[in-house]
């Protein structure tokens, strides 16, 4: 079976079309129902690599767009499953969705490192982890990468745990890849609808999930 690789335009053109009438999903409907199916697809993937009995302890990295929605999602989801998620969010997002996301969380008793301690804390969290799951960057990310999820991605690669990344992993351009050698590189990489171009370089465990769009 071949496989078929979106570009950031197409990616993008899908999004907008599940959101009209072609996919008949509302707006508001759209956004919570993809981030639900994506975040439980990553939460799955997650744990059908990493089981929590010897990794129990996941540091979900959020980005501030629908990719850091997607894993706070996951996160919730995690909890859920028995593991013992920890949110670091670089830059929280600021749309309600992603607010309530975060509430969803808090209300499980999760733990959020504060933002404006995040880079202080991250190696400390980084030290009690198991397992990374990174949802920072989504296919709209384009480099370089700055301030400050430069000093972020940094840390994240030189602790050198396992990392789980979701649809494309933080810092690569979504069609040339890690080019530019900043991005993280994941043991394992979960592609969101299809594989976008930038992964054929990735050479690590690739699932697929997040199906929301009909054949």
């Amino acid at each position: 079976m071949s496989i078929h690789y979106l570009t950031a335009q197409l990616a993008q053109q899908i999004d907008e079309e599940l959101m009209n009438a072609v996919g008949a999903f509302s707006l508001d409907q759209a956004r919570a129902s993809l981030m639900e199916l994506a975040g439980l697809a990553c939460a799955q993937t997650l744990a059908t690599v990493y089981g929590k009995e010897k990794y129990p302890k996941v540091l979900v990295c959020c980005g501030p767009g629908n990719q850091g929605g997607d894993g706070l999602v996951a996160a919730r989801h995690l909890g859920m499953f028995g593991y013992k998620p920890t949110i670091y969010m670089p830059k929280p997002g600021s749309k309600d969705i992603y607010q309530r996301l975060q509430k969803q969380c808090v209300n499980m008793d999760i733990p959020i490192i504060p933002p404006l301690t995040s880079t202080e804390e991250l190696p400390r969290a980084l030290q009690s982890s198991n397992v990374i799951l990174d949802a920072i960057f989504g296919f709209s990310f384009k480099p370089p990468v700055r301030a400050p999820f430069d000093d972020a991605l940094k840390l994240i690669s030189a602790s050198g745990l396992p990392i789980v990344s979701v649809d494309i992993p933080s810092g690569w351009d979504v069609e040339r890849g890690n080019a530019q050698g900043v991005g993280l590189n994941p043991d394992v990489l979960v592609s969101l609808t299809a594989p976008k171009e930038g992964v054929k370089y990735f050479t690590g465990r690739h699932f697929l999930g997040g199906r929301f769009v009909p054949k």
